[in-house]
């Protein structure tokens, strides 16, 4: 699989232009147009120059890098695409909501929730040729975990700079307690359960995030070391869905249950009286 090439000739006015809607319609609520009618479809290294920007916004705010997200780890999804190769985003620390925690009323725009497998870091992964028993030796231990991604445009009507640009689709995540070292666990043989208000909704296995969660991260490791900003000790790392995501509303509550790593669950505040809704 290929990587993102390292920006080198973007527009310095596209990347701010298309950064600030991206941010607008986070802050105002709203989700904008597709951003693709001002960053072409094969503009890969402006995608992620844009995220980069919106990324080092939020991090001059006070929030701090935890660690990174992989998209598109489906086959399925990367050919809707057209694409051969996932993508990445990055976790800040105002993205995690504690296990069993509550999403706030608004907090984001269109949520979906897909549940998948977590690695904790213990040790840097500064290598662009490292190897998947590199990945296995810095990390400290896998969590299940669910994302609950986002899209800040409109109707998710995205293509790949699309997401590119907005973060991976990036929302919020939630850990589960429980740690399984990876000497005690068969990431690929793993399969999920998904449920939303007691009903399973989605269900999947390891084997379906590119033939193993081991093989996004050690995408994203060998990605993340040739742009020179390599994975680091104490990074969360989402390794990518393992099954289809949910849409979810209001009042929803999510869990999943990952076999060999336990169970995680999230829920969605209802909507306060007088916008539709009533309080619980």
């Amino acid at each position: 699989m290929s990587g993102p090439t390292p920006p080198v000739s973007e527009s310095p006015t596209a990347v701010q232009e298309v950064a600030d809607l991206l941010a607008d319609a986070a802050a105002s609520g709203k989700p904008c147009p597709p951003i693709r009618s001002l960053v072409s479809a094969g503009d890969i290294s402006t995608a992620y120059a844009v995220q980069r920007l919106n990324n080092e916004r939020r991090i001059a705010e006070g929030h701090r890098l935890v660690g990174r997200k992989i998209g598109l780890t489906s086959e399925a999804v990367q050919r809707q695409l057209g694409v051969d190769q996932p993508d990445f985003g990055a976790l800040l620390s105002d993205m995690v909501i504690p296990q069993d925690g509550r999403v706030p009323f608004g907090r984001l725009l269109q949520p979906k929730v897909e549940a998948e497998v977590a690695l904790v870091l213990n040790a840097d992964l500064p290598d662009a040729d490292c190897t998947v028993d590199d990945v296995i030796a810095a990390s400290e231990y896998a969590l299940p975990a669910l994302e609950i991604v986002d899209s800040r445009i409109a109707d998710w009507d995205i293509t790949f700079v699309d997401t590119v640009a907005d973060n991976a689709s990036s929302g919020l995540y939630v850990l589960g307690d429980q740690r399984v070292r990876l000497d005690e666990v068969d990431l690929v043989a793993v399969s999920m359960s998904l449920s939303k208000n007691g009903d399973v909704a989605s269900e999947g296995t390891g084997a379906a995030c590119l033939g193993s969660p081991l093989n996004a991260a050690l995408w994203l490791a060998r990605t993340l070391a040739e742009l020179g900003d390599p994975l680091r000790a104490g990074d969360v790392v989402l390794t990518g869905a393992l099954g289809p995501m949910v849409a979810a509303a209001p009042g929803d509550v999510f869990a999943a249950s990952i076999s060999q790593l336990g169970d995680v669950s999230i829920r969605f505040a209802p909507e306060p009286a007088g916008e539709g809704g009533s309080n619980e």
